[in-house]
């Protein structure tokens, strides 16, 4: 993707890349777009970079992702509803959801509470932090979440064959 500088339409929260720090960008003010990738954005605002998730796509004239969920009956949160919320994060490097990578090793929850056990690619990945933030939010949006805690665990180690298939050929790692 070429650079292009977007006017914001609105004041639009991001987080700062690498570490995740939220932030808000005013409305009316000039980014400069890095990047797109897996429905992500990413800007550099007052010489940071940031990442704005997909579902505020409107703030930088894009249409917005929209998760859609289905209607659920009674107080607790639907786990395929976290599953499918989860499937549209996307790694910030390549576009492939966490899903597919293999990078979710458990989720459960406890009424309103999901709790996420997750790997990054390698242990020294610095978006370690906007990936886990990008999980909070999105599985936030899912009917009756109230909250969501992440355990970044390292144990088993993540490896390719965690991969789907599709994933695998997709990036060029089928083995």
């Amino acid at each position: 993707m070429e650079r292009q500088v977007v006017v914001t339409t609105r004041a639009v929260n991001a987080r700062l890349v690498p570490v995740g720090t939220p932030m808000t960008i005013p409305a009316d003010t000039f980014v400069t777009l890095t990047q797109s990738l897996g429905g992500n954005y990413t800007v550099v605002y007052h010489g940071n970079m940031a990442r704005i998730d997909g579902t505020d796509a409107d703030a930088l004239g894009f249409e917005p992702e929209k998760l859609i969920f289905t209607p659920v009956t009674g107080p607790d949160v639907d786990e395929a509803q976290v599953w499918q919320a989860l499937a549209t994060i996307f790694d910030p490097e390549i576009p492939v959801s966490l899903v597919a990578l293999g990078l979710i090793y458990k989720v459960s929850t406890q009424g309103q509470t999901v709790l996420i056990d997750m790997t990054l690619t390698a242990p020294g990945c610095g978006m370690g932090p906007v990936l886990v933030d990008d999980v909070k939010y999105r599985v936030a949006l899912v009917p009756n979440v109230q909250q969501v805690e992440v355990n970044l665990v390292f144990d088993p180690p993540w490896h390719r064959d965690m991969m789907s298939e599709e994933a695998q050929l997709e990036t060029g790692m089928f083995s």
